[in-house]
């Protein structure tokens, strides 16, 4: 594949086009999740239960999802799991119209459209792999982590002023969303994957195979396990941030400019992020972002929403940095046949935990206090960013030099 600029490849423009519609969608009921269930039940329990439950199914179908990333077609596993979340979502919106008490609808349709964005979000990571050049993979993370950061920033907001239009406005925006998305995806040309026979070995044999390669390397192996626990921390805070803001007397729409501020940050880091991977070793990156949660911890001496927010803003700009290097090493150093199952490894290893970080945040903000929610999350990431420090993998991560010379085998 000729290297042009990023911008004038055509299928990487269509793949991220459909990519950042679907996630300005998903980042308005973000937002509208959790507004719905606080009208329809008052409870933040059962806003985190559909948190939970939106988050679950990364945990569940992450190690199928690699498989059918790996054996099927991946552009028709895109298409189709858009076409079930904008169908799932279009279910929502008219059970919000036609029953608006209902509670037990929202978090099954969240756990399908879940479900969705699993095997969606797997199978991406090799239409990228397939129309970038190796070398370009981390310009092409920070420069995908810039727009997703941008469409957020205007997601969180235009769904809290949508909720306020009525309950089911952002959802009929998130179902909109993934039909644009399954446009896009279908007109694109270049094959999502390399030539391939089929695999006919049993499927424990194939899930074992990625497994094997993401543990035999350090490094990746690390990074799974770090960063995906981090998710923990970064869910349930983000979720408590919206609890907390409506318990304050903050509408919708102050509570989405609260959140895309968060985004505004994503958006800085992804901008700065070719500059800190010229400035900053790997290594760097990674304890920058595992040292930045504990901002947090400042709620505890000053309990205001505002303060929360103000905390946890510079983890949001050295997150799309991360991600830049890390992200694009492991595509880039993965064979193609083995990339969805990698993926789905290093992707059930991260979210797993994931889920029941807003849940968490919901029973302590249900049942303690908010101070007690905060502290749980700040005493964890404490944890994490001892083990990155001290962690001989990220101690001794590797160089972004060696994608120049992978590019030539």
């Amino acid at each position: 594949m000729s290297t042009v600029p990023l911008w004038r490849n055509r299928d990487f423009v269509l793949l991220e086009t459909g990519r950042l519609l679907s996630t300005m969608g998903t980042a308005s009921t973000s937002i509208a999740y959790p507004l719905l269930v606080l009208a329809v039940t008052h409870s933040p329990a059962k806003a985190g239960l559909v948190s939970f439950a939106r988050l679950l199914p990364a945990a569940l179908f992450g190690l199928l999802a690699g498989i059918a990333a790996d054996r099927w077609n991946r552009k028709h596993v895109m298409i189709a799991a858009d076409a079930v979340r904008a169908l799932a979502i279009s279910g929502l919106v008219a059970i919000v119209v036609l029953d608006p008490h209902a509670f037990w609808p929202i978090p099954i349709v969240a756990f399908v459209e879940g479900t969705g964005s699993t095997f969606f979000g797997t199978a991406q990571a090799g239409a990228l792999r397939a129309v970038v050049p190796l070398r370009q993979l981390p310009t092409a993370v920070g420069a995908r982590g810039a727009r997703e950061a941008t469409v957020t920033l205007a997601g969180a907001p235009i769904g809290g002023a949508l909720f306020g239009l009525g309950r089911a406005v952002p959802f009929i925006f998130d179902a909109v969303s993934y039909a644009f998305s399954f446009v896009s995806i279908l007109a694109m040309r270049t094959p999502f994957q390399e030539e391939r026979a089929v695999d006919t070995s049993r499927l424990r044999t194939q899930v074992a195979e990625g497994f094997r390669f993401l543990w035999d390397r350090p490094f990746l192996r690390t990074c799974a396990f770090v960063y995906g626990l981090g998710n923990f921390a970064g869910a349930g805070l983000l979720f408590a941030l919206v609890v907390i803001g409506k318990s304050q007397g903050l509408t919708g729409g102050q509570i989405g400019l609260l959140t895309a501020s968060f985004g505004a940050c994503l958006l800085l880091g992804s901008l700065a992020s070719p500059l800190f991977r010229r400035a900053f070793s790997m290594r760097t990156i990674l304890r920058l972002e595992l040292w930045a949660w504990l901002g947090c911890a400042v709620f505890l001496v000053w309990p205001n929403v505002y303060v929360l927010t103000a905390a946890i803003l510079p983890v949001a700009v050295v997150i799309p940095v991360t991600n830049s290097v890390v992200e694009g090493y492991r595509i880039a150093m993965t064979p193609d046949r083995l990339l969805g199952r990698v993926e789905s490894v290093r992707s059930t290893i991260s979210q797993l935990i994931t889920p029941l970080g807003p849940l968490t945040a919901g029973v302590l903000l249900t049942y303690a206090s908010e101070r007690t929610a905060i502290a749980v999350f700040a005493v964890f990431g404490l944890v994490l960013a001892l083990w990155g420090t001290l962690s001989p993998s990220i101690r001794n991560a590797p160089s972004l030099d060696e994608l120049d010379a992978l590019q030539t085998v």
